[in-house]
This record gives structure tokens, sequence and C-alpha cells, in this order.
């Protein structure tokens, strides 16, 4: 009866996250519940604070001929720029991927923009929908903490952001892959080799100890 509330509780919390992508400023000020879910992320804290700076800094820097007709998405993470989204034309595309590019601080831009019509209500109600049972299922998994994967789902073609080992990598892909309403899953996950992950993750828990290996996954 215990496992079934937590169970309840966890998907709760999931289906609550896309809600709550757009309200971190002012999640940080509350204080304990942000603390819990920061000591999990594998970037620094800092590099967190400039990955919010570098989303609101992109938003702003998107020539101002091209902010009319175009929908536009930016998720940074570890430095990492993702745009999504839809401009109305190949110009518009390249000129915004580029503007981006220039802001301080961002190692790389994908730039992930569809060029056509911008996107329906709908869809993106549908594409939210997407994000949160592709994190669900993360959470159900027990192989990957749902905390080292950011999902971006634009028409629905889900992209994954993250900072993972090889085989977690694999885990992420194959569930969203396998995730009904995802027509495509766009890889952008930053892959490092286990040693690294554990340091960053021992680092991160401090003086905890640090939870057990994931059963490996065979790929057939």
């Amino acid at each position: 009866m215990q496992k079934s509330k937590l169970s309840l509780a966890a998907a709760a919390l999931v289906l609550a996250l896309p809600m709550l992508q757009g309200c971190v400023p002012a999640v940080i000020v509350g204080g304990a519940a942000v603390g819990v879910m920061s000591a999990h992320d594998r970037r620094s804290t800092g590099t967190q604070a400039d990955d919010e700076t570098t989303e609101w800094k992109a938003a702003a820097h998107v020539p101002a001929q091209y902010k009319d007709g175009s929908h536009l998405n930016f998720t940074s993470y570890n430095r990492i720029l993702l745009i999504t989204g839809e401009a109305y034309s190949e110009e518009a595309k390249q000129a915004i991927g580029e503007a981006a590019g220039r802001i301080e601080g961002v190692r790389t831009v994908h730039n992930e923009i569809t060029v056509g019509p911008i996107s329906s209500l709908g869809s993106r109600s549908t594409d939210s929908f997407i994000d949160s049972k592709v994190k669900a299922r993360l959470v159900d998994s027990n192989q990957i903490s749902a905390n080292h994967i950011k999902v971006v789902t634009e028409k629905a073609v889900t992209h994954l952001m993250g900072i993972v080992t090889e085989r977690e990598a694999k885990v992420a892909v194959t569930i969203a892959r396998t995730t009904d309403g995802v027509r495509k899953v766009v890889n952008v996950l930053e892959v490092l080799p286990d040693a690294d992950i554990r340091r960053i993750d021992n680092a991160a828990l401090g003086s905890r100890t640090a939870p057990p290996a994931a059963a490996p996954v065979e790929n057939r």
C-alpha cells in the first residue's frame, strides 16, 4: 500500500514537471524542494543558473524581423543550447541559430527549428503530454534517474538532453522511441565515460552513498 502511494506521488510529480519548467527562477527562491532536485543534477549549481540565463538571452537575441511568424523554444543544458519550434523560412532559421550561437558561454547550438507554419495549441498540448509520458517511463524503468534527462518534444519529435553514460543514453533513447506518440527521437545527450559520471555523482552526493549501478541492457 505504501509503495502504491509513493508511485502515485512520483507520477504526479512527473506530470507536473512540464508546468514547472518556465518557473525555475521563482522555484529557486523556494529553497528546500529545489535543493533536493538540484543535488541530483549532474550540472553544478552555477551551470544550472547559467543555463537558465542562456535560455532567456537566446529568446531576447532573436532578430526583430524574424520574431513575428516564428514559434521558438530555447533549452540549455550544460551550456549546450537546443532550439526547437517553427520559423517561416530557411533564412530565418539560420539567422536565429547564428544569433544564439553568439551568446557568451554557449558551447554548442543544435538548431532543430522546422521551416513551416507555426504549430497549433493542440499540437503543443500533445507534445507536453508526450514529455510527461517519457518522463514517467524513465522513472518507472528504475534504470536511469529522470533528473539526468531533459525531454523536449516538438511536433511529436522528442529531443533528449543530459549528461549520461553510454548505457544510460541507450536506455533513455529506447524508452523515448518506444513511447506512444513519439514520431522521432533526436539524441542531444552528452555522453561521458563511466568513471567521469561516477566522479560527478559522488561529488554531488557528498557524504551520502551513491546509488547502485542499474542492470545492464542488451540490444537485440
